[in-house]
């Protein structure tokens, strides 16, 4: 049994939150650049300006975008770890301190009365249990052009691949500008309609561009990306052949009766950071 302390858990949720915020992840730098170096006019000059701006961010330890975002936060708890104090309001106060002290944007407000809670939590909390006695967290900041964006399908199984392939094209389509593309395409295919979505959005962490283990997976993802890149929206909607980055698909077994689809959709800005307690 290993214990953490909950002010460890703060310190790297806040270091994380502003990493995550500032800092592009360097596979998402390369993407950027080698889409760049496919483009011309119009579309080469948004993703300079695209790695530009990441870069000047980086440098400066300011935002990347002023959507900073909701703080999605995945946890995978070791089996054999203990928490000294409470672990959700360590996380919340991790989020809050990294959202002040890295002059973050405030987004999250009350569903209905749309008042600002005042340090961007809630943060929302996805915990897994996994085997050993580490803690691994990943801050995902999430903004709302591209989340606005997502959708859900609950497909028919006779729909089969090809209906995941439209829904797939169709959302990134329907899309268009307000995602702020070239992005990342999150897909989650079966389980239940929240087991989907959040399938979806861990496939955000995945490598950027690299192929799903699984043959048939990886050939769907390709056809995906190639179908969305030939729709000419391209980068901020400018026309270009780069509308999608990534194209990033999982699967997980689900009811005979279904065959339940979600693409989280996610723009240029590919944002994580992980800690490791």
């Amino acid at each position: 049994m290993r214990i953490i302390q909950s002010e460890a858990i703060v310190s790297a949720v806040r270091d994380a939150c502003i990493e995550a915020c500032c800092c592009l992840p360097a596979d998402v730098t390369c993407a950027l650049e080698k889409a760049r170096d496919q483009e011309t006019g119009h579309a080469r000059a948004v993703l300079e300006q695209l790695l530009e701006n990441a870069a000047l961010s980086a440098t400066a330890m300011r935002p990347c975008c002023q959507d900073t975002g909701m703080a999605v936060v995945f946890a995978d708890i070791g089996q054999e770890v203990h928490f000294k104090g409470d672990f959700n309001a360590a996380v919340n106060e991790g989020v809050s301190a990294g959202y002040h002290e890295g002059y973050l944007r405030k987004s999250v407000v009350s569903a209905l009365s749309r008042e600002n809670t005042g340090d961007n939590t809630p943060a929302i909390l996805h915990i897994r249990l996994v085997p050993g006695d580490s803690l691994e967290l990943t801050i995902a900041p999430k903004g709302f052009g591209s989340e606005n964006m997502s959708r859900v399908y609950m497909l028919t199984p006779a729909q089969g691949k090809a209906g995941v392939l439209d829904a797939v094209v169709e959302t990134a389509l329907c899309a268009g500008a307000c995602a702020c593309p070239p992005g990342v395409v999150g897909v989650g295919i079966g389980g239940t309609m929240e087991a989907a979505a959040l399938l979806a959005k861990r496939q955000l962490l995945r490598p950027l561009g690299r192929p799903s283990a699984e043959p048939e997976l990886a050939e769907m993802e390709a056809e995906a990306l190639e179908r969305i890149n030939q729709s000419n929206i391209g980068p901020m909607g400018l026309s270009g052949k780069t509308t999608a980055l990534a194209v990033h698909m999982a699967q997980m077994p689900t009811h005979i009766a279904g065959l339940p689809v979600a693409v989280n959709m996610q723009c240029h800005a590919c944002r994580h950071a992980s800690r490791r307690l």
